[in-house]
């Protein structure tokens, strides 16, 4: 497989907003937030991030990877659960920091490490002027 790399981000605005060129902004940890939905119904999976290393990899396998932050390491998505994301379509934001896939998972069709179909599965709620959790899944 080729190595793919990315271009530095253009300075000028118009090119960057409008422009055809994929330049993702990596962060100052070499980071673009990803944005993971369930490509059929919508609903929101998870939110990952990921290096140039990761993103290419997305990109030429159709299967996502992503960084982890808490290990430090690459990581591909389903590799011990068997719940692989096959990525439908990619897309970017305006300033191009962040990158929304749409998948379909396999397997179980679990995404999130708890078992549970989506990573957002509790809703935040005052209690007595107090947030807490509610489980929704």
């Amino acid at each position: 497989m080729t190595k793919l790399t990315f271009e530095k981000p253009s300075a000028n605005k118009h090119e960057l907003e409008e422009g055809q060129d994929f330049t993702p902004k990596f962060d100052t940890a070499g980071l673009v937030t990803a944005v993971v939905t369930d490509a059929d119904h919508g609903g929101l999976l998870m939110v990952a991030h990921m290096n140039a290393e990761a993103l290419a990899l997305t990109l030429q396998t159709g299967i996502a990877h992503y960084w982890s932050r808490s290990r430090g390491t690459l990581w591909k998505k389903g590799e011990t659960s068997g719940n692989f994301q096959s990525v439908t379509e990619i897309l970017t934001d305006c300033d191009q920091d962040a990158v929304w896939l749409k998948v379909r998972v396999q397997g179980d069709q679990l995404t999130c490490h708890t078992e549970r179909p989506s990573c957002f599965y509790r809703s935040i709620h005052l209690s007595d002027g107090k947030p807490v959790l509610k489980a929704d899944q």
